[in-house]
């Protein structure tokens, strides 16, 4: 139990206050005008969330956040602001800090890698680090990184949303191990290997064609990735296993000493797709001493329904590719023949694709939580947690930004869960397995 989140306005200047308060204001009216759930569970999720720790362990940090238009301080068109997070009472979130060489060039057409992508991507890295920088620097009474689970209990005691610095992707790494360590001093808690597309560290669940990738051309991790696993663990940062290759995540259970982590993955028994993860995959993570953080993203907790899936299989027919046969390559590009394919077809491929994929309605609340409660059921209450993914897909009809995290509860709560373990599904499970990474790592002077 903390102190109450919303003396928050009591350590902030003025015109935020104002901005937060307004904000707060006009979320609580519309939660209960509109939330759907009886008065009893909107009363109890409310309590719940003024003195409960909640954590989104996924939310990427778009490289135009505090820019014009997309400011903190103001309640502005995205996912996350500070405005909403304070509506929402969430605590404190996993911020990503995500690299990838952009595939689009100015002319709107697509391009396989070149040596300059490791560069480009490692700027992105930087703008999304300085993105976070400056929210300490320009909120310092509102917000802080929190380097250790206590940091982010006390910061929460402080009235303050909690920074978890996360990192996705190893590609912009290149090669260079120390980057690990780097990146730790700069306050990186959680690291994931992969992203879309195959790196040098490790398979991904998503190879990537267009980039002459193929499944499992490492066999999992190579000899770089085996050895990440044994640095990120002597340093006390979480192994984020979402996105990897099931070989890749097998390889991670067998070397690694600490709790792994799925920071925003959904099981594949509801969607039967490499993304996902196997029963045999969660049961790994769960071994470890882990957390599958549950995701809300759509198209990974319901399948696509016939209207879109026909308007698939005509774009298909179009580009000669056979009709589908499952999932995977529903939702990307990635049937084979796509490495000889030239750049412009790829692209007007990839356009059409997404283009009919915004076209399914969005998953609901209901679907998200018929997620954790499959998960629930296969590893128990205390190895899930959730994450939204938001900023890169994330989003549900009830749930389509951090102001509206207490609809998630309700919904928990009309399904019987206990506020104990709502508790653990919002930050308990997390923060449990964090501290374990933390003991597992070397003391400072022998790394």
């Amino acid at each position: 139990m903390t102190k109450t989140r919303s003396r928050k306005a009591l350590y902030i200047g003025l015109p935020l206050a104002l901005a937060v308060a307004l904000g707060s204001a006009a979320g609580y009216f519309y939660w209960q005008q509109e939330a759907g759930y009886p008065r009893k569970i909107v009363q109890q999720a409310d309590a719940l969330h003024e003195h409960m720790l909640s954590f989104d362990s996924h939310i990427t940090v778009p490289l135009d956040l505090g820019s014009a238009g997309n400011e903190l301080d103001k309640d502005g068109p995205g996912q996350f602001d500070l405005v909403k997070a304070n509506r929402g009472r969430l605590s404190g979130a996993a911020l990503t800090i995500f690299g990838w060489p952009e595939i689009w060039n100015g002319a709107n057409a697509p391009h396989r890698p070149t040596p300059g992508f490791v560069d480009a991507a490692r700027n992105e890295q930087e703008v999304r680090y300085k993105i976070i920088s400056g929210m300490v620097r320009d909120f310092p009474n509102q917000v802080g990184i929190a380097y250790t689970p206590d940091d982010f209990r006390r910061l929460n005691g402080e009235g303050k949303f909690a920074i978890f610095i996360s990192m996705l992707n190893a590609y912009p790494l290149g090669h260079d191990l120390s980057q690990l360590d780097l990146w730790a001093a700069r306050g990186m808690r959680m690291f994931g290997f992969s992203y879309t597309g195959n790196n040098d560290w490790a398979d991904s669940s998503r190879p990537l064609p267009f980039f002459n990738d193929s499944a499992d051309a490492l066999g999992g991790l190579s000899p770089l990735g085996e050895q990440a696993v044994k640095r990120l663990n002597d340093l006390g940062v979480i192994i984020d296993v979402s996105q990897m290759s099931t070989l890749a995540l097998e390889d991670v259970a067998r070397l690694s000493r600490a709790p792994m982590v799925a920071s925003h993955s959904a099981p594949r028994a509801l969607v039967d797709i490499p993304r996902n993860l196997s029963d045999k995959e969660m049961q790994l993570i769960k071994d470890s001493g882990g957390v599958i953080q549950v995701v809300g993203f759509g198209q990974y907790l319901k399948p696509l329904g016939k209207p879109v899936l026909d308007k698939l299989d005509a774009l298909r027919a179009r580009f000669d590719l056979q009709p589908l046969q499952g999932l995977a390559n529903a939702l990307m590009p990635g049937d084979a023949v796509i490495a000889i394919w030239p750049e412009a077809r790829f692209g007007e491929y990839a356009s059409s694709l997404y283009g009919i994929l915004e076209e399914e309605p969005k998953a609901t609340l209901k679907q998200y939580v018929d997620a954790i409660d499959y998960t629930v059921k296969k590893v128990g209450i205390d190895h899930v947690g959730i994450s939204s993914d938001f900023n890169d897909g994330g989003g549900l009809d009830g749930w389509s930004n951090v102001g509206e995290i207490r609809n998630v509860t309700a919904e928990l709560l009309t399904r019987g869960y206990s506020e104990t373990d709502i508790a653990k599904l919002w930050g308990g499970n997390f923060l449990r397995a964090w501290a374990q990474v933390q003991k597992a790592a070397l003391p400072v002077a022998n790394r």
